[in-house]
């Protein structure tokens, strides 16, 4: 994981190629098609932190994250892809989620995380309940996209619970 760059911009976009994906991703923080302006924006944000994922070898960017630090010591995991389609399926996604949730609590001061996921991505459901975040039933939001109703689950992890479950788990 290393600090994502504007010259890295172009790489994210090819991997958002349809109204669907862009909202998987962001959610209607962006609009189709995601633009290097876009990017740009929401990095000026400056308790926003963005990061590419990137496999070693071949030293090739293979996906995105970003970690807001909102108010009240909390951290939202945020715009979690992994574009490159040969790496999906691979078990990463666990690593990647203790490695920003290790940013969040240890580097950046968070007491808790929180991330939003459509109730319809089985697989990224099942990988943070895996790592010990737990749907919050009172936040669900609905989402309109071309006549169909997403639900956004709200996901919650406690920073104790989080050490008590990463202790076996070398990060």
């Amino acid at each position: 994981m290393e600090p994502f760059d504007e010259k890295d911009s172009d790489r994210l976009i090819s991997w958002i190629d349809s109204e669907e994906m862009l909202m998987q991703f962001s959610g209607p923080g962006f609009h189709f098609p995601l633009t290097r302006q876009q990017l740009l924006l929401n990095r000026e944000d400056e308790n926003r932190y963005a990061y590419k994922l990137v496999a070693i070898p071949p030293n090739e960017i293979i996906g995105y994250a970003e970690i807001y630090l909102h108010e009240e010591k909390t951290a939202i995991l945020s715009r979690i892809i992994i574009g490159e389609q040969s790496y999906r399926g691979k078990g990463l996604c666990k690593q990647i989620i203790n490695h920003l949730l290790a940013i969040s609590f240890n580097r950046l001061g968070a007491e808790r995380a929180v991330l939003h996921v459509f109730d319809g991505n089985i697989p990224a459901v099942k990988c943070y309940k895996g790592v010990g975040f737990e749907i919050n039933e009172s936040k669900l939001k609905k989402r309109e996209l071309q006549e169909e109703t997403w639900t956004a689950l709200q996901m919650v992890l406690e920073k104790e619970q989080w050490q008590l479950l990463s202790q076996s788990i070398k990060i």
